[in-house]
């Protein structure tokens, strides 16, 4: 079974152009299986590939199941089996896919969490200060609610990635596409006042360089945007964000001011309109929730009664 994972994820990674966390975590799903099969088995020998059953999928799944993995984890994990058999049965290796007519677990589709165009203002001034990283930490929170990147996107911005003239910057995003995006004069500016504090410690300024610098001057993580995003949201009155809530608050706020669907799905780099259109469903239930809370007639009076004439519409 180890040589066809291999075969997998070599096929993952040089012909479909995966992104390095899909290639990693399907890698990491697959041995879990074998791994699995191999104790519930209580075999010694090699797994064959083409030996596993449905029910053998059934049986890790409920294992998985049971031991507390959410549904979307489930998911992922039923999705990635269907794809390496699939391209199992394309190579001849195996003749049947055994994850093919499992249903797939139900998710719950909650909507994102999105700050209010004033949170939103507010979370930008928090970074006090003009240390080099209070700038830095000031000029992420800009770029990541200017641009609706996500965070490897911007944590992979280089200094030639941006172009101050034109207002626009080069994004690399899933599956290794390629996009370029508005980003705002004031975030703009907040990266070039970073940018300008390090230039007493002879940082590199050449256009490979990353723009945001951890406190060793390498490159930032994720897991560091996020504890930066959550040590500043968390002065907002709603409560601490992720970096996501940035993204999804970008285009809720673009969707707000009028900007088409199809545009916003160019610069959050969707590949399809579907996985946009969540937007409009939460623009609608925040206008609802405006309208209700505001409104003097929005909800019945309690203790009043329809009038008898009143008819259903």
């Amino acid at each position: 079974m180890e040589d066809a994972i291999r075969a997998f994820v070599s096929f993952l990674d040089v012909e479909r152009n995966a992104s390095r966390e899909t290639v990693r975590n399907y890698q990491s799903d697959l041995q879990q299986l074998a791994l699995f099969l191999h104790q519930a088995r209580h075999s010694q020998r090699a797994i064959r590939v083409d030996h596993v059953t449905t029910e053998d999928v059934r049986a890790y799944l409920h294992w998985l199941d049971r031991k507390g993995e959410k549904a979307s984890s489930l998911a992922r994990k039923l999705a990635c089996l269907r794809s390496f058999y699939r391209f199992l049965v394309r190579e001849g290796t195996s003749q049947k896919n055994p994850a093919e007519d499992i249903r797939s677990p139900k998710l719950p589709k909650p909507l994102p969490r999105v700050l209010t165009k004033d949170d939103a203002n507010a979370l930008m001034e928090f970074p006090a200060g003009q240390s080099p990283l209070s700038l830095r930490d000031r000029a992420l929170l800009e770029t990541l609610y200017s641009t609706g990147a996500r965070v490897s996107e911007a944590v992979g911005m280089n200094l030639g990635d941006l172009n101050q003239a034109e207002g626009l910057v080069h994004l690399r995003g899933k599956g290794r596409k390629e996009r370029v995006v508005p980003i705002g004069d004031v975030a703009i500016q907040a990266i070039r006042e970073y940018r300008d504090s390090l230039k007493p410690s002879g940082i590199s300024d050449q256009l490979s360089a990353p723009i945001f610098l951890n406190h060793r001057a390498g490159r930032l993580t994720t897991r560091s945007v996020a504890r930066i995003v959550s040590r500043y949201s968390s002065r907002l009155a709603s409560g601490a964000v992720s970096p996501h809530a940035l993204r999804h608050s970008f285009a809720t706020h673009l969707l707000d001011e009028g900007a088409d669907l199809r545009s916003i799905q160019e610069m959050l780099g969707h590949a399809s309109l579907s996985t946009t259109q969540k937007y409009t469903h939460l623009a609608a239930d925040q206008l609802l929730a405006v309208y209700d809370r505001a409104h003097p007639r929005a909800r019945p009076v309690i203790g009043s009664a329809p009038r008898k004439d009143q008819k259903s519409l």
